[in-house]
């Protein structure tokens, strides 16, 4: 087997279970857990459009592997893909999550690292996450093996959220950082500033800032001086 390289990655605290809106994906999260655990299935694929919180569920997998003393690695791949070598010796942990893996297709090193790190995983018995924004049979990987090795497994996506949805997973989101969004607050923010759970994710740490500065729970009037102001 090859030597295990010194590698680490930042976990995100914020990124857990208890932060996540579940409602609308329990059975997904349910499969997760089991699998974060050391339980459930080897393999996991996990894919959904962009900002539906694939990237939060890696985080907070690896952050119950932890706290079930179980080594785990993250590891996102961007369009500027690092050196293959950054795979060596993942195989040696209890989970690794693979976060945006449709960056390696059409890479022709990457895919064939991917490979062989699929061979090495499973010898290992270790568990194995990955994320995509498509399912495994759209995604433009050239080698045919490796294509075939992504639908190994159980495969789970994440669904779009409701107008009434997307309010509750706001004020989830909100009640973790410390401060509460209203029904009426989320559907204003929803309707006048942004459907995108991404960009919305991207306000709340400023509202928080903002109600804790004035002293004041946030209402529809305080919001709309929050935004006039920013």
């Amino acid at each position: 087997m090859a030597e295990q390289i010194p590698i680490q990655f930042d976990i995100k605290a914020e990124q857990s279970f208890a932060s996540f809106y579940t409602a609308i994906h329990e059975e997904v999260v349910l499969h997760l857990t089991d699998t974060a655990s050391g339980n459930g299935d080897q393999q996991i694929y996990l894919w959904g459009a962009e900002g539906l919180g694939k990237t939060h569920l890696l985080q907070a997998c690896c952050q119950q592997a932890h706290q079930l003393q179980l080594t785990s690695f993250y590891l996102s791949l961007q369009p500027q893909l690092p050196a293959t070598d950054i795979l060596t010796g993942l195989q040696a942990f209890d989970l690794i999550c693979n976060d945006n893996i449709e960056y390696c297709a059409g890479n022709d090193a990457w895919e064939h690292a991917l490979f062989n790190f699929y061979n090495l995983q499973r010898e290992n018995n270790c568990q194995l996450i990955i994320s995509a924004h498509c399912p495994p049979h759209y995604l433009a990987i050239e080698l045919a093996d490796l294509k075939t090795r992504m639908s190994w497994g159980l495969t789970l996506k994440l669904q779009e959220p409701s107008d009434t949805e997307r309010v509750a997973a706001l004020a989830c989101k909100a009640k973790n950082l410390g401060f509460e969004i209203s029904p009426q607050v989320g559907a204003f923010l929803t309707k006048h500033y942004a459907r995108d759970l991404p960009t919305l994710w991207q306000l709340l740490p400023k509202l928080e800032q903002a109600t804790l500065i004035a002293k004041r729970k946030l209402t529809v009037p305080f919001l709309k001086q929050i935004l006039a102001d920013n």
